[in-house]
Protein backbone atom coordinates (compact mmCIF):
# COMPACT_ATOMS: atom_id res chain seq x y z
CA UNK A 1 0.00 0.00 0.00
CA UNK A 2 1.46 3.55 -1.11
CA UNK A 3 0.72 5.18 2.44
CA UNK A 4 1.46 2.31 4.63
CA UNK A 5 5.11 3.43 5.24
CA UNK A 6 3.82 7.29 5.41
CA UNK A 7 1.40 6.03 8.17
CA UNK A 8 4.15 3.88 9.68
CA UNK A 9 6.57 6.92 10.07
CA UNK A 10 3.56 9.06 11.70
CA UNK A 11 2.66 6.21 14.30
CA UNK A 12 6.16 6.44 15.49
CA UNK A 13 6.71 9.92 15.87
CA UNK A 14 3.36 10.80 17.16
CA UNK A 15 3.54 7.36 19.83
CA UNK A 16 7.13 9.15 21.07
CA UNK A 17 6.40 12.69 20.86
CA UNK A 18 8.86 13.13 18.48
CA UNK A 19 8.20 16.19 16.06
CA UNK A 20 9.41 16.24 12.01
CA UNK A 21 10.25 19.04 9.78
CA UNK A 22 10.77 18.79 6.20
CA UNK A 23 13.63 21.00 3.77
CA UNK A 24 12.03 20.68 0.38
CA UNK A 25 13.60 22.65 -3.13
CA UNK A 26 12.21 19.99 -6.07
CA UNK A 27 8.95 18.69 -3.97
CA UNK A 28 7.94 22.34 -3.47
CA UNK A 29 6.07 21.29 -0.52
CA UNK A 30 4.70 17.96 -1.60
CA UNK A 31 6.58 16.12 1.28
CA UNK A 32 4.57 18.29 3.87
CA UNK A 33 1.67 17.90 2.26
CA UNK A 34 1.73 14.58 2.28
CA UNK A 35 1.99 14.30 5.71
CA UNK A 36 -0.76 17.42 6.24
CA UNK A 37 -3.20 14.71 4.39
CA UNK A 38 -3.37 12.44 7.74
CA UNK A 39 -5.38 13.49 10.45
CA UNK A 40 -3.51 14.96 13.60
CA UNK A 41 -0.57 15.49 11.51
CA UNK A 42 -0.24 18.93 14.04
CA UNK A 43 1.05 16.48 17.01
CA UNK A 44 4.22 15.83 14.67
CA UNK A 45 4.67 18.66 12.54
CA UNK A 46 5.10 22.04 13.48
CA UNK A 47 6.69 23.75 10.48
CA UNK A 48 8.57 22.98 7.11
CA UNK A 49 10.59 24.87 4.45
CA UNK A 50 10.30 25.12 0.79
CA UNK A 51 13.76 27.04 -0.24
CA UNK A 52 13.53 26.27 -4.12
CA UNK A 53 16.53 28.96 -4.46
CA UNK A 54 20.06 29.13 -3.37
CA UNK A 55 19.74 31.99 -1.35
CA UNK A 56 16.91 30.89 0.83
CA UNK A 57 18.73 27.21 1.02
CA UNK A 58 21.29 29.62 2.83
CA UNK A 59 19.55 32.56 4.55
CA UNK A 60 16.97 29.98 6.00
CA UNK A 61 18.69 26.49 6.83
CA UNK A 62 22.11 27.73 7.17
CA UNK A 63 23.40 25.79 3.56
CA UNK A 64 26.95 27.40 3.33
CA UNK A 65 27.62 29.17 -0.06
CA UNK A 66 31.03 27.54 -0.36
CA UNK A 67 29.09 23.38 0.00
CA UNK A 68 26.85 25.27 -2.96
CA UNK A 69 29.82 26.24 -5.01
CA UNK A 70 31.56 23.55 -4.76
CA UNK A 71 28.87 20.71 -4.78
CA UNK A 72 25.65 22.18 -6.67
CA UNK A 73 21.92 22.44 -4.66
CA UNK A 74 21.54 19.42 -6.08
CA UNK A 75 24.05 16.88 -4.30
CA UNK A 76 24.09 15.24 -0.68
CA UNK A 77 26.71 17.47 0.76
CA UNK A 78 23.43 20.24 0.32
CA UNK A 79 20.99 17.84 1.11
CA UNK A 80 22.96 16.82 4.37
CA UNK A 81 23.23 21.08 5.48
CA UNK A 82 19.63 21.84 4.29
CA UNK A 83 18.48 18.31 6.66
CA UNK A 84 20.53 19.57 9.33
CA UNK A 85 19.46 23.24 9.79
CA UNK A 86 15.75 22.73 9.27
CA UNK A 87 15.82 20.58 12.60
CA UNK A 88 17.89 23.18 14.19
CA UNK A 89 15.50 25.79 12.94
CA UNK A 90 12.21 23.94 13.46
CA UNK A 91 13.79 22.48 17.06
CA UNK A 92 12.64 19.07 15.41
CA UNK A 93 13.77 15.20 16.34
CA UNK A 94 13.48 14.60 12.68
CA UNK A 95 14.32 16.68 9.46
CA UNK A 96 13.80 15.22 5.83
CA UNK A 97 16.10 17.32 3.31
CA UNK A 98 15.26 16.81 -0.60
CA UNK A 99 16.53 18.87 -3.81
CA UNK A 100 16.87 17.39 -7.09
CA UNK A 101 16.58 17.85 -10.89
CA UNK A 102 12.55 17.53 -11.53
CA UNK A 103 12.80 18.78 -15.11
CA UNK A 104 12.47 19.22 -18.18
CA UNK A 105 15.05 21.34 -17.75
CA UNK A 106 18.12 22.07 -15.47
CA UNK A 107 20.02 18.79 -16.23
CA UNK A 108 23.85 19.51 -16.32
CA UNK A 109 26.42 16.45 -16.79
CA UNK A 110 26.70 13.94 -14.30
CA UNK A 111 23.26 15.37 -13.06
CA UNK A 112 20.67 14.21 -15.37
CA UNK A 113 17.31 15.04 -15.04
CA UNK A 114 15.38 12.67 -12.24
CA UNK A 115 18.51 13.33 -9.89
CA UNK A 116 17.67 13.77 -6.08
CA UNK A 117 19.44 14.01 -3.02
CA UNK A 118 18.40 13.36 -0.22
CA UNK A 119 19.29 13.93 3.58
CA UNK A 120 17.65 12.56 7.04
CA UNK A 121 18.47 13.56 10.20
CA UNK A 122 17.78 11.24 13.26
CA UNK A 123 18.63 11.42 16.65
CA UNK A 124 21.44 13.79 16.09
CA UNK A 125 22.76 11.99 12.93
CA UNK A 126 22.26 12.64 9.53
CA UNK A 127 22.59 10.18 6.58
CA UNK A 128 22.18 10.99 2.62
CA UNK A 129 21.14 9.48 -0.09
CA UNK A 130 21.27 9.91 -4.56
CA UNK A 131 19.00 8.47 -6.26
CA UNK A 132 18.07 8.67 -10.23
CA UNK A 133 14.41 8.76 -10.69
CA UNK A 134 15.19 8.86 -14.38
CA UNK A 135 13.34 11.62 -17.30
CA UNK A 136 9.64 10.25 -15.76
CA UNK A 137 8.13 13.54 -15.90
CA UNK A 138 7.99 16.25 -13.60
CA UNK A 139 5.55 15.73 -11.25
CA UNK A 140 6.15 11.73 -11.46
CA UNK A 141 10.00 12.62 -10.02
CA UNK A 142 8.28 14.82 -7.45
CA UNK A 143 5.76 12.22 -6.33
CA UNK A 144 8.59 9.57 -6.56
CA UNK A 145 10.67 11.27 -4.22
CA UNK A 146 7.65 11.54 -1.43
CA UNK A 147 7.13 7.91 -1.89
CA UNK A 148 11.40 7.47 -1.47
CA UNK A 149 11.31 9.52 1.67
CA UNK A 150 8.54 7.90 3.38
CA UNK A 151 9.85 4.47 2.45
CA UNK A 152 13.49 5.32 3.50
CA UNK A 153 12.42 6.79 6.95
CA UNK A 154 10.51 3.44 7.65
CA UNK A 155 13.52 1.84 6.78
CA UNK A 156 15.61 3.87 8.86
CA UNK A 157 13.34 3.73 11.89
CA UNK A 158 12.82 0.07 11.54
CA UNK A 159 8.90 0.10 11.52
Amino acid sequence: MKDQSKKAVFEYLRARGKSITFAESCTGGLLAASLVDLPAASCVLNESYVTYANEAKCALLGVSEQTLAACGAVSVETAAEMAEGAARRAHADVAVAVSGIAGPGGATEGKPVGTVAFGFYLDGKTETRLMHFGALGRQAVREASVQYVWDTLAEIIGV
